[in-house]
């Protein structure tokens, strides 16, 4: 990490001071205007690599706070030593490593352990399940993977966890990049000058950019926090989703040296935009139109956290979801890591089920990058074994909801492939596409019968809210089903006799890939059940 007398300096490596943007000479060198306070960070130019610590975090930035982080404000957990005067020379290491323009990316968010028992749970699912794979995930190659990222969220408000979380994510062994999100904030701060103290002292720039394989990720800090006064009882304080004219500034900076030609993955902790909260200032970003306005022209896609749901928009240059040109900006809400909060009735393993709010289970995703900018996505399930991509259920009972709280009503027997004949064209096929959104197709078949198209719907998965209902002792208070961008229904023939049919659901994702699942369908005759 320190320029030694043999070391070459790197000419055209980008170096910005969070706001400008400028490259370096013949010689390596640079020259910025740094302020009373600053952070200073490289641009990680492709075909090279970073140092890492011996924690496993990536080395890329440089803090300038002479006298640290203000005593005075009674920060709960620990902010920045004073670094003293500015040196003569902020100088960043590179290694020279070839980079393909194929390459995976493993995206974590809200990973959100609030003790140590539930940073147990994110080391022996998510983590585990990466470093486990080794041949795929799914039909993704591990061998691919070129880093990893977490889009904030990293833990649940007690910061004091980041050293342990840096030790496990360090066994993944590739460099792991870190947002912070609403629950890594110094919440006693009394605005957002101050609220990043622990996340810089552990992680360094709380927003930054780096490139691989011809493409460039942009890494924003999209959570701004309205202070102490704010505070509500019990959980921190309040904030909004914003960029900032700061930052929006360094994006526009930033591209500026970069061909129009480059794909621009952008990541932050709150989605541009989300079907749970549309008007909601803490659930979807203010200034998304002015970002989107920067990457016009560009291929471009960008990945949020936040909500514990699974959604898939594309937006207009008005920020506002339904874009269906080729010029849509598509925006990617990830599958959390801990799901419903790490919520839920525990498995064999006594490890929380955690299903999410919106009925996929909690995971992670997997992101494809070929020829520097094509891409696509994938969900990985983090404790499914069965890498399913949907869950089938039907529902006959009208008022399923309220028949799910019922002690004598079991899950399979509420929602499951059993049911009276004379009911079957009364009963909703219903399929939760984990990943799926508004350009998913799905449709079932029984047998050899022609496929009947679902509709995609608006509400809570049937399955989740029963699961819900029928465990509120392993839940966290807040937690509910909410509604589902991604659960399509049908309902079967009405012409099916009493036997045993096969019910297959043929599914294509955002992306056009095909996905199947079936179950074994069940028509008991009246007679014959009631006896």
């Amino acid at each position: 990490g320190r320029r030694g007398p043999g070391d070459p300096g790197l000419p055209d490596v980008l170096v910005s001071n969070s706001r400008e943007v400028v490259r370096t000479d013949a010689e390596g060198r640079y020259a910025l205007p740094v302020g009373d306070e600053a952070v200073i960070f490289v641009v990680k130019p492709t075909g090279f690599s970073l140092p890492l610590g011996p924690d496993g975090l990536p080395h890329f930035s440089y803090l300038h706070q002479p006298a640290g982080t203000p005593p005075d404000l009674g920060l709960r957990y620990p902010g920045i030593a004073p670094t003293g005067p500015l040196p003569a020379s902020v100088d960043f290491g590179l290694v020279r490593r070839p980079e393909s323009g194929d390459f995976d990316v493993v995206l974590f968010t809200d990973t959100q352990p609030e003790s140590h028992a539930e940073l147990t749970f994110v080391r022996d699912t998510a983590v585990a399940r990466v470093l486990g794979t080794r041949g795929a995930f799914g039909k993704v190659a591990f061998g691919k993977v070129a880093f990893g990222m977490t889009t904030g969220d990293v833990l649940f408000d007690d910061l004091s966890l980041y050293p342990r979380q840096n030790r496990i994510m360090a066994q993944v062994g590739v460099p792991w990049f870190h947002l912070g999100g609403n629950h890594d904030l110094n919440f006693e701060a009394p605005d957002a000058r101050y609220a990043r103290e622990t996340f810089k002292r552990t992680f360094g720039a709380p927003y930054y950019a780096l490139e691989h394989g011809g493409a460039l990720f942009v890494m924003l800090d999209n959570v701004h926090y309205l202070g102490a006064a704010t505070a509500t009882a019990g959980r921190g304080g309040r904030y909004e989703g914003r960029i900032g004219e700061r930052q929006l500034a360094f994006v526009e900076n930033l591209l500026k040296e970069v061909p129009t030609d480059r794909l621009v993955v952008v990541a932050m902790h709150i989605p541009l935009v989300t079907d749970l909260g549309p008007d909601d200032p803490a659930a979807g970003t203010a200034d998304r139109v002015e970002l989107l306005r920067l990457l016009a022209g560009r291929p471009s896609f960008s990945v949020s956290g936040h909500t514990h749901t699974t959604e898939h928009h594309y937006l207009g240059p008005d920020g506002r979801p339904g874009a269906t040109g080729e010029d849509a900006h598509h925006h990617h809400v990830l599958t959390a890591v801990s799901g419903s909060w790490w919520s839920g009735p525990p498995d064999r393993r006594g490890i929380a089920t955690a299903d999410s709010r919106d009925g996929t289970p909690h995971g992670f995703h997997v992101l494809s990058v070929t020829g520097g900018r094509h891409y696509t996505t994938r969900y990985v399930p983090a404790s499914d074994d069965a890498d399913r991509q949907m869950r089938i259920v039907l529902e006959s009972q009208f008022h399923g909801a309220d028949i799910a709280r019922l002690p004598d009503t079991r899950l399979y027997e509420l929602l499951g492939a059993t049911i009276p004949a004379e009911s079957a064209g009364s009963t909703q096929v219903v399929v939760n596409l984990f990943d799926g959104g508004p350009r998913s197709r799905v449709a079932f078949r029984i047998g050899d019968r022609a496929p009947v198209a679902m509709t995609r719907v608006r509400r809570p998965d049937p399955f989740v809210a029963a699961l819900y209902a029928r465990n509120a002792a392993t839940k966290k208070s807040w937690v509910k089903a909410e509604p589902c961008s991604h659960l399509f229904v049908a309902r079967l023939p009405r012409d099916l006799a009493a036997g045993t049919h096969r019910l297959t659901v043929e599914a294509t994702d955002e992306y056009g890939r095909p996905h199947r699942d079936a179950l074994v369908l069940e028509l008991v005759d009246g007679a014959a059940r009631a006896g």
